[in-house]
């Protein structure tokens, strides 16, 4: 996987979980504005049955399953910047994006590569004076 389709893959993935989290928390403020919820005291005890009630839980599971795509998307990009970085000579931003992302520091590490990381499938500048094999 090239750097630029990592690249792609992250950002894309990053506005489906920001979109997800938007639309969810819009769904429940929504519901409650509207009296969606039945409530005892502080406590929600219910969801009224109308087709605004039906609206909304759907709207907010559509909500968790765009933030649950950008997240599987976000997986992806990183073990393609994983593999990509194994391929280039110093191993240096594959060790660190494979330990950051084991870590739970991966978004972090990924946004450094994504912004100004190496990409491995580019193939190497030939030295001047070289020729290159037929």
């Amino acid at each position: 996987m090239t750097k630029s389709t990592v690249t792609k893959l992250f950002f894309g993935s990053l506005v489906a979980i920001v979109g997800g989290i938007v639309l969810a928390v819009f769904a429940v403020v929504f519901a409650y504005g509207a009296g969606v919820f039945v409530m005892d005291g502080p406590d929600v005890v219910g969801v009224d049955g109308s087709g605004l009630g039906w609206g909304m839980i759907a709207t907010a599971i559509v909500a968790g399953l765009a933030i649950v795509g950008g997240g599987i998307g976000q997986f992806v990009a990183w073990i393609g910047a994983v593999i990509n970085t194994s391929r280039l000579e110093d191993k240096t931003w594959f060790i660190v994006l494979l330990v950051l992302g084991l870590l739970s520091f991966g978004f972090i590490a990924m946004l450094v590569y994504v912004l100004a990381g190496p990409d491995g499938t580019r193939q190497p500048a030939l030295p001047a004076g070289s020729v290159a094999a037929h």
